[in-house]
């Protein structure tokens, strides 16, 4: 049973060693000449003007989570299709669970208030128009 890991363990270690060899030899033959300029922030040509540790609006994180969610359907439903002659009717009622539930977090997020707080927000980073088909009322 052990001797199938063989060649994962073997793939590990020579990919740890490599890369350990690698980053040792850059660090060894790179020119390292400091220079105030050098260690100086730098923003696209610019001094920095704004702090980098400026907090987050929450609704950033909201659209993130909703990709993520939809993102991960997508990465169900594609094994589920490639299978469904071999898992039958328990893993068609299984997925059509899910996509049920998924649907109701839709509908949710659709008739609540995130959705024009989003609709808001998204148009004020990309400087888009608020028209959307996906965020209309």
């Amino acid at each position: 049973m052990l001797e199938n890991y063989l060649p994962v363990l073997i793939f590990v270690m020579v990919s740890l060693v490599l890369g350990s060899v690698l980053l040792a030899i850059g660090f060894v033959l790179a020119p390292h000449k400091p220079d105030i300029k050098k260690n100086s922030p730098f923003e696209c040509g610019f001094e920095a003007f704004e702090d980098s540790h400026m907090k987050f609006d929450v609704r950033y994180y909201l659209v993130a989570i909703l990709f993520i969610v939809f993102d991960l359907e997508i990465t169900f439903l594609f094994p589920w299709a490639l299978v469904l002659e071999d898992i039958g009717a328990e893993g068609f009622i299984a997925m059509a669970i899910f996509l049920v539930l998924l649907t109701i977090g839709f509908i949710y997020v659709s008739t609540n208030d995130i959705k024009s707080n989003t609709r808001n927000f998204l148009s004020q980073i990309y400087q888009v128009p608020t028209v959307s088909p996906f965020f209309t009322k």
